[in-house]
């Protein structure tokens, strides 16, 4: 049977504006318990920022966080998928571009991220990674 992004991505993304603070961006990633968040101009896609691009590209940068924005650490050539692109599709892209985390874009609007963790809870849940990906961390 067939899978499509929709059935396994994560809907309703968290999104942040451009002009957005990394020290704004961080607390929303702490306070959602999330790895990446879109960074949108309105309702377009302008990139994805992970908690890994807010160390390497800013804070390592010594540059100060309350005035850094979230447009010079986020990745801005990013690659998409549509939630009624088949699951392979999905992982080729990940694959080819050695990326963990897609958004998924339709009619020019984020709806959605697919990780590499959620490829791995479908198709083998009993693997490491799939594990992982399920469990919670702890406080």
């Amino acid at each position: 049977m067939t899978q499509y992004v929709r059935d396994i991505m994560t809907g309703d993304p968290v999104t942040v504006q451009p002009q957005t603070s990394v020290t704004a961006v961080a607390r929303i990633m702490r306070d959602q318990d999330l790895g990446a968040v879109l960074v949108t101009d309105g309702d377009e896609l302008r990139g994805l920022v992970t908690d890994r691009d807010l160390v390497i590209r800013s804070v390592a940068e010594g540059g100060d966080p309350e005035q850094t924005t979230v447009a010079g650490a986020c990745s801005d050539d990013v690659v998409t998928v549509r939630s009624d692109d088949e699951l392979n599709h999905a992982a080729e892209l990940m694959r080819e571009h050695a990326v963990r985390r897609v958004p998924v874009v339709d009619d020019g609007r984020p709806v959605g991220i697919v990780s590499l963790g959620d490829l791995a809870m479908e198709r083998d849940p009993e693997s490491a990674l799939g594990d992982i990906s399920v469990a919670r961390p702890n406080p």
